[in-house]
């Protein structure tokens, strides 16, 4: 006979095991499931259904990466920068459809073409009230609004957990913030596990409020 507390540590070592394991599973799916949309741009002869008989999973990354790739070599040259230029300027021609591609873009270039400041930087915050810290990125102050405010101000973008997707974006006296020696990724792995899975060797340097003042 198994004791109890020999079950829930059985059941908890085998949630262990297998949480982890059906949510990979789970993201793994869903993004060959979107990515397997791609194939429709597909002639219906190429598809495996019509000459192996059976769907073929995981065909939509191959043509997914295929395409990112040769639209990244397209760009690359003059051509395909003015072809680009060509789209974003009827793009820009739609009120609605305008607001929501250039933001998106914005953020974009952002994140992944490194020419930007936005999230190069993590700090600490007081935030939800005085007494409490919370891990932050920063951002840009927009000219319009330094313009207007007094002091030295930081842009900070705050993300929720686990979801860092979502957040506030606050402005924060300069003063009142702490830089601290983490990565981007590092910081996002704390967030979005709950300050569980921590990185095994992030070089978290902690200073003192004094330091920054």
């Amino acid at each position: 006979m198994f004791k109890k507390t020999a079950i829930k540590s059985y059941i908890i070592a085998g949630l262990l095991i297998w949480v982890p394991l059906v949510i990979t599973l789970w993201v793994l799916n869903l993004l060959v499931s979107t990515m397997d949309q791609s194939l429709q741009l597909l002639p219906q002869a190429l598809l495996t259904e019509n000459w192996l008989g059976m769907h073929v999973p995981g065909q939509g990354v191959i043509l997914t990466v295929l395409i990112v790739f040769f639209t990244g070599v397209l760009v690359a040259n003059i051509l395909g920068q003015r072809m680009v230029q060509f789209w974003e300027g009827l793009l820009a021609r739609i009120p609605i459809v305008n607001t929501i591609y250039h933001s998106v873009k914005q953020v974009s270039d952002t994140l992944f073409s490194g020419t930007g400041h936005a999230f190069r930087k993590v700090l600490l915050v007081r935030y939800p009230h005085p007494e409490a810290w919370s891990l932050a990125f920063q951002t840009n102050v927009p000219v319009e609004v330094a313009a207007r405010l007094p002091e030295d101000l930081v842009a900070v973008f705050i993300p929720t957990t686990p979801s860092p997707v979502n957040g506030f974006y606050f402005y924060v006296r300069r003063v009142d913030v702490i830089e601290i020696d983490m990565s981007v990724d590092a910081a996002f792995k704390y967030i979005v596990s709950m300050g569980v899975a921590a990185p095994k060797s992030s070089g978290i340097v902690m200073p003192t409020p004094s330091d920054n003042k």
